[in-house]
């Protein structure tokens, strides 16, 4: 079984509805949606094959090593009790949920070439059109289509960028955060959201999928990671099941000088 179709409807519908009360609860009130937040995930993750719970996991990983660099400590932008809600952790790795299931209900080109499309427009308007000018969003856009053209994960990568862009635009509008006018200590313009703010999820993912296979090795799973390839960079494994949702090449094409 691989991530349900349901979860791209479901997941966001949550996540919305998550973002909407955090405006209206004080901290003791955050903290219990961090712990629903929390149930809810597990509650996700408990269907799934151990590495799709590893890849999840590992977003939770490292987009709270991300959250805490970039809001708590440099404050490219902040929640709105200046605090790291204890909710965003487990929120991230419904998002990766939420996006590698939308990557599967719709064809595997629309997804990538809707993401693509999308955000090339959003990094140009920002600096262009947008009231708020958005230089450092622009910068994280070719990023971010370097991986939607190169990755054999680009269906997944497609998925998460539509799924963020729509939670940043709608949480930045109600208040549950907001970005810095421009990057402290650089001075650069940033837009509120970015448009390049997928580029960081990318990386999240990245990360991710590379050290699923580990996660799942050392809690005595059935994967075991073995070697490189030189030519595809692909880990190979003992696993019996076939590729996971997540790292499949979209619309089978080769993965020769591809990243991961």
């Amino acid at each position: 079984m691989t991530v349900p179709r349901r979860y791209a409807l479901l997941l966001p519908a949550y996540l919305a509805a998550l973002l909407a009360l955090d405006t209206q609860v004080t901290l003791g009130g955050q903290l219990a949606l961090g712990a629903l937040t929390f149930a809810v995930l597990a509650a996700a993750l408990r269907p799934l094959p151990p590495l799709v719970r590893a890849q999840a996991l590992g977003v939770v990983l490292f987009a709270t090593v991300g959250e805490v660099t970039g809001s708590l400590v440099w404050g490219v932008y902040h929640y709105r009790l200046h605090n790291l809600p204890l909710f965003i952790p487990p929120a991230h790795g419904l998002v990766y949920l939420s996006g590698v299931a939308l990557s599967r209900s719709v064809r595997a080109r629309v997804v990538v070439w809707t993401a693509a499309i999308d955000a090339a427009g959003w990094g140009i308007a920002g600096v262009t059109v947008l009231p708020r000018l958005d230089v450092a969003g622009a910068f994280g856009v070719p990023l971010l289509l370097v991986f939607l053209w190169r990755s054999r994960s680009r269906a997944t990568y497609a998925g998460v960028f539509l799924v963020v862009a729509a939670l940043e635009l709608y949480g930045t509008s109600i208040g549950t955060w907001r970005w810095a006018a421009t990057l402290p200590g650089l001075g650069i313009a940033d837009g509120n959201p970015p448009s390049g703010v997928a580029s960081g999820y990318v990386w999240f993912d990245v990360m991710a999928l590379l050290v699923a296979p580990w996660l799942v090795y050392v809690a005595g799973g059935t994967l075991k990671p073995k070697r490189w390839t030189r030519s595809s960079g692909a880990l190979l494994s003992s696993i019996r099941r076939s590729e996971p949702i997540g790292t499949m090449s979209a619309s089978g094409a080769s993965s020769r000088g591809s990243v991961t």
